[in-house]
C-alpha cells in the first residue's frame, strides 16, 4: 500500500512539471495562499473556556468572510491551473461511464407511477408520474431544470402528494447550505400556491388532503425543533406550533406509515429516541407518546391493523422487534416478536399488510428475511455474490405480494429487484448502464477475513481482472473506512 501512495505522491509534481516546468515554478514563488486574520474570541462551554480566534468565518453574511473564500478559491485556481488539461481528461472519462439519459424505476402510489428522468446535458432532473399505468400519458409535476434557471444552485429534498394526488408539498434549496424552502403545487393546475415555509426539514399529509405538517429547524444549530400544521389555503405566518423539542440533543422529525393510518412524530439523538402518533384522519388530534425516551435506548414504529411494530434496543444493543396494541402502546405491554441476537443484528424492518421484512447483519452483510402473517413462515432473500450492498428500495404500497429492494456490488452495477413473497423469486426490474465497454464478466470478486490483533475477524472484499497473473504480487488499492457504529 505504501509503494502505491507514494508512487501516487511522485507522480502529481512530475507530471506538473512535465506539462509546464517555468509555470509550477512561478507559481509557487509569486501566489501565495491567503491569510485568515485573527479575532480573539472566548466562550464558556460546561464551565470551560475555549479560544477560537476564527470563530467569525461562521459568520455567513459578513463580507470579509466571502472576501477569504473567494481569494481561497482564486489561489487554488492558480496552484491547479498546470492540471486543467489531466482535469478535463479525468472529467471525460467519467462522463463517459455515466448514462447521462435515464429513468428510475417507477413505484405505485395511491394509483400513480412515479419516476424520475435526467436527460443528458440537464444538470437536474424531472419528477414525473403516470396514472393508472405506465402506458398513461406522463405528466411531469417537478423540472429541477426549469427550478434552477437563473440559480447558483439547485436541490430537492423532501416531497409528498396527498392522498387524493391533486397536491404536491416539496421542499428545495438553492445556496447549498441544507436550508430548504416548503413549496405546495397544486398538480391539477401546476401552480404553485402562495403557500410557504422557510428552513423546513420534513414533511408529511394527514388524510384529510389539506393538513400538512412540516417540522423546521432553529436558525443556529439546524437542529430540527419545533412541528407545524398547515392548513392549504392559509399563509404560513400563522401555522400553529403544534409541538417543540426542547431537549438539545434530539430533533424530530414527521413522517406517516405505510398503512397512512398514523402520523408519526420521532424525537431522536445520537443514542435515544421517543415517538409520537396522530391518527391521520384527525389532524386536530391530540398525539399520544408511546413511550418515552430513556437514555441509551432507540425505538422506532410501524403499523398494521390494530397493532404497532417498533424495532428497540431496549434489551440489546443488536435491536429486536416488538408488538404493541394501538389502544395502549406503552412499554408494559410491548411484547416480543423477533428476538435480539448477539451477532446478527436487526439493522431496519418493514411492515406490510401480509408480510414484514427484516433487514438483519450476518457476518457484516445485510440479509433480508422476510415472514409471511398467514404461517409465520420465514425466508431469506439469496444473493449471488460472495460480497455486496443492498438495501429496501421504494416501499410505499402497504397491500403488495412484492418486496422491492437495491442490489450492487464492486462488480455488479446499481440494481433494483422485486422478491414475490409467495413464489419466493426475485425480479430484476433495472441494472444501471455503464457505457464504455464495461463487462462484469471480466472480473472476480471474493470475500476474505483478516485476523486483528485483538482476534476480530475483519471482513475484506477483493475485486480485481480474471486475466490477473499473479495476484500475491499485484498493485493494490486498499480502502478503509469505520464510522457511526457501523
Amino acid at each position: 500500500m505504501s509503494r502505491v501512495f507514494l508512487a501516487i505522491l511522485i507522480m502529481i509534481p512530475m507530471y506538473a512539471n512535465s506539462q509546464n516546468p517555468e509555470a509550477s515554478t512561478s507559481i509557487s514563488h509569486t501566489v501565495k495562499p491567503p491569510i485568515a486574520k485573527r479575532i480573539h474570541t472566548e466562550k464558556t462551554v460546561n464551565g470551560k473556556t475555549l479560544v477560537d480566534d476564527y470563530a467569525w468565518l461562521r459568520e455567513r453574511s459578513n463580507p470579509d468572510v466571502k472576501a477569504l473564500l473567494e481569494a481561497e478559491n482564486a489561489y487554488a485556481e492558480s496552484v491547479m491551473n498546470p492540471t486543467e488539461s489531466r482535469q478535463k481528461k479525468l472529467f471525460d472519462e467519467i462522463v463517459s461511464h455515466i448514462k447521462e439519459s435515464d429513468d428510475t424505476v417507477p413505484f405505485l402510489k395511491d394509483g400513480y407511477y412515479y419516476y424520475t428522468r435526467t436527460e443528458k446535458g440537464k444538470q437536474y432532473f424531472q419528477l414525473c408520474r403516470k396514472k393508472g399505468s405506465l402506458d398513461a400519458p406522463e405528466q411531469i409535476i417537478l423540472d429541477l431544470n426549469q427550478m434552477g434557471e437563473g440559480q447558483k444552485f439547485m436541490a430537492m429534498g423532501q416531497w409528498a402528494v396527498s392522498d387524493d394526488g391533486s397536491l404536491l408539498a416539496y421542499t428545495t434549496d438553492n445556496v447549498g447550505f441544507r436550508q430548504y424552502h416548503l413549496h405546495i403545487r397544486d398538480l391539477r393546475t401546476m401552480q404553485d400556491l402562495p403557500d410557504a415555509a422557510e428552513r423546513a426539514v420534513s414533511l408529511a399529509w394527514a388524510a384529510d388532503n389539506r393538513s400538512l405538517f412540516y417540522t423546521v429547524e432553529d436558525e443556529v444549530q439546524k437542529r430540527s425543533y419545533r412541528l407545524y400544521k398547515h392548513s392549504v389555503g392559509r399563509v404560513a405566518a400563522l401555522d400553529p406550533i403544534v409541538y417543540e423539542e426542547k431537549d438539545e440533543r434530539f430533533d424530530i422529525y414527521v413522517s406517516r406509515t405505510r398503512s397512512k393510518r398514523y402520523l408519526l412524530l420521532t424525537a431522536g439523538s445520537h443514542i435515544s429516541s421517543d415517538v409520537r402518533f396522530l391518527p391521520a384522519d384527525q389532524p386536530d388530534g391530540k398525539w399520544t407518546l408511546i413511550a418515552p425516551h430513556v437514555d441509551n435506548v432507540e425505538y422506532h414504529v410501524d403499523h398494521r391493523g390494530d397493532t404497532f411494530y417498533i424495532r428497540t434496543n431496549d434489551t440489546s444493543q443488536t435491536f429486536r422487534l416488538v408488538t404493541a396494541p394501538v389502544a395502549s402502546p406503552g412499554k408494559e405491554n410491548w411484547k416480543e416478536l423477533v428476538a435480539a441476537r448477539p451477532d446478527v443484528p436487526l439493522e431496519d424492518f418493514d411492515v406490510f399488510q401480509n408480510f414484514y421484512a427484516l433487514t438483519e447483519r450476518i457476518a457484516g452483510l445485510p440479509v433480508f428475511r422476510v415472514i409471511q402473517f398467514s404461517d409465520g413462515s420465514s425466508a431469506s432473500i439469496k444473493f449471488p455474490e460472495p460480497t455486496y450492498f443492498a438495501s429496501p428500495a421504494n416501499n410505499v404500497e402497504f397491500n403488495t405480494a412484492n418486496f422491492r429492494y437495491n442490489y450492487q456490488s464492486l462488480i455488479t452495477p446499481p440494481s433494483v429487484f422485486d422478491y414475490d413473497v409467495s413464489t419466493k423469486h426475485s425480479t430484476l426490474l433495472k441494472q444501471n448502464e455503464v457505457p464504455g465497454g464495461f463487462d462484469r464478466n471480466n472480473y472476480v470478486s471474493e470475500r476474505v477475513f483478516a485476523t486483528s490483533s485483538d482476534g476480530t475477524k475483519i471482513p475484506i472484499s477483493l475485486f480485481y481482472r480474471k486475466d490477473l497473473k499473479n495476484k500475491a504480487h499485484a498493485p493494490l488499492y486498499l480502502y478503509a473506512y469505520g464510522s457511526y457504529g457501523y
